[in-house]
């Protein structure tokens, strides 16, 4: 309202003092430039907001229920000593069989949807649904509906159910990638149960991080609890998002709320309804970002790709020859600029596709070939420590970088599944500092691969003095690149 006011209050003064102007002085002036006024979004509501649906969940619980072993006791007790039946239990005449345990039915939740197709399939989020007994959806013209869930997918938070209607009223879907920063925006859908609110406001970015599998539009559109799964529509009735999330200290809207892409959404539900479930390709490795630092010391330029920090044994990419220090650079022809670009990419591919994988390794750009498989529960392998016995170990090079190092044994290399590299023994100083400690290993210095600790020793003495020493480094089953800053 302030706002509206300044510029009820900044308009008569413009005009009085056009006014004061000669008349010569007035046909001169240029022409004033068009005001854009605020939008109406009345037309909209009335368009879209038919195909929006409130949703509300349910869960059966046992209610009653055999008493257990220790509960007649106790209730014998109060009996015996205070004359009262047991807390929370009915007063009872002559003993009675216990009863059999019956169900009743708990509100889990309220949430929203819209109709995505005119036979009865309403889109969601799938953690509205999760863990329903019962889904009831309820449309603008207060029918309400028992729905069935035809899938749902945690990955991408993405929900499809079924009511059984036809000649619903369906949403229209947008083109994301018209979609721009600072455009308007509206939602519609149930905040705090409060069924069909309108709120509004702008884009405030694209292609957010906040999840593995998809980019997120960003907006200040007032968003809370009860708006997920309602859409996100565009000045053309179009549905270019599905409310999910907020940031939140307090539980409530602060500004920023995150909607799914409506164009990743209708992937995952046309694989929903067809199948009840989203296939997703994957090729088994661990990745992270590119520093920039790191980019600069092993001659990639721009922090750009996708670090591998681990290849699992036996999957597509050890298959395709991928190592542990790779950077992945594009895959199928498509550029990698940060590392979830990857999994997005790898997770939208067809399981058995065979896929184009260029890396950069040592200095080099290699292409590699491999066969996408599918995605699977992530499971998660620990090794034993490495043990051995005494090696050889360095000396001044790698004890200037507070580094102790030694040559793995054969039975090392075989438990840490390596085919190189020296093993820190100790880390102080510049060591220490980098994050280095007992047990790592050093598998390359710069672009250069350790094999032995003689390896290592010249590797350290052709660095530069006093510049960061850029190393690979597993520990575990993953690796990194290390950067050791040496005391000047």
């Amino acid at each position: 309202m302030k706002k509206l006011t300044l510029v009820a209050l900044a308009v008569p003064m413009m005009l009085g003092a056009a006014l004061n102007l000669p008349v010569a002085a007035q046909a001169q002036a240029p022409a004033a430039p068009v005001v854009r006024g605020l939008p109406d979004f009345t037309d909209l509501v009335e368009q879209v907001g038919p195909a929006v649906v409130n949703i509300r969940t349910v869960e059966r619980v046992r209610a009653g229920g055999r008493s257990g072993p220790g509960d007649e006791e106790m209730q014998e007790f109060f009996r015996r000593f205070f004359g009262i039946p047991l807390p929370g239990t009915p007063r009872q005449g002559p003993r009675q069989e216990p009863q059999e345990p019956s169900e009743r039915e708990v509100p889990r939740g309220v949430g929203s949807g819209f109709i995505i197709s005119a036979d009865g399939f309403v889109m969601t989020n799938a953690h509205v649904v999760d863990g329903a007994d019962e889904v009831l959806v309820t449309l603008t013209d207060k029918r309400e509906f028992k729905a069935r869930i035809v899938g749902a997918d945690k990955r991408t938070d993405v929900a499809v159910v079924k009511i059984e209607a036809s000649g619903l009223p369906a949403v229209r879907i947008g083109d994301v990638s018209r979609l721009k920063v600072g455009e308007w925006v509206m939602a519609i859908g149930s905040p705090f149960g409060l069924e069909n609110t309108v709120t509004a406001g702008i884009v405030s970015a694209k292609q957010r991080d906040t999840g593995d599998y998809l980019p997120f539009i960003q907006t200040d559109v007032a968003v809370n609890p009860g708006n997920s799964g309602g859409p996100l529509i565009n000045m053309r009735g179009e549905v270019v998002g599905i409310n999910s999330q907020i940031y939140s200290r307090s539980g409530g809207f602060m500004g920023i709320s995150f909607a799914i892409p409506i164009d990743e959404a209708m992937r995952v539900s046309e694989q929903l309804r067809a199948n009840g479930r989203v296939t997703r390709g994957r090729i088994g490795v661990q990745i992270d970002q590119v520093s920039k630092d790191v980019a600069e010391s092993i001659g990639l330029g721009k922090p750009q790709g996708a670090l591998v920090r681990g290849v699992e044994s036996g999957s597509p990419a050890d298959k395709a020859g991928v190592e542990a220090g790779d950077i992945i650079t594009r895959f199928d022809g498509r550029a990698i600029e940060k590392a979830s670009d990857l999994p997005r990419l790898v997770g939208n591919t067809k399981p058995g596709t065979r896929s184009a994988l260029t890396v950069f390794r040592r200095g080099q750009t290699r292409d590699l070939s491999i066969t996408i498989a599918e995605l699977e529960p992530e499971q998660v392998a620990r090794r034993p420590a490495a043990r051995g016995s005494a090696p050889p170990k360095a000396g001044e090079a790698a004890q200037a970088l507070g580094l102790t190092v030694a040559e793995l044994t054969e039975t090392q290399k075989k438990e840490l599944k390596v085919r190189h590299g020296v093993r820190v023994e100790a880390a102080s100083d510049a060591g220490a500092r980098a994050g280095l400690r007992e047990g790592d290993v050093i598998l390359s210095i710069g672009n250069v691969e350790i094999r032995n600790v003689r390896e290592f020793e010249t590797a350290v003495a052709k660095t530069e003095r006093g510049k960061p020493v850029n190393m690979l480094v597993q520990r575990g089953e993953l690796v990194q690149f290390v950067l050791v800053r040496p005391s000047r």
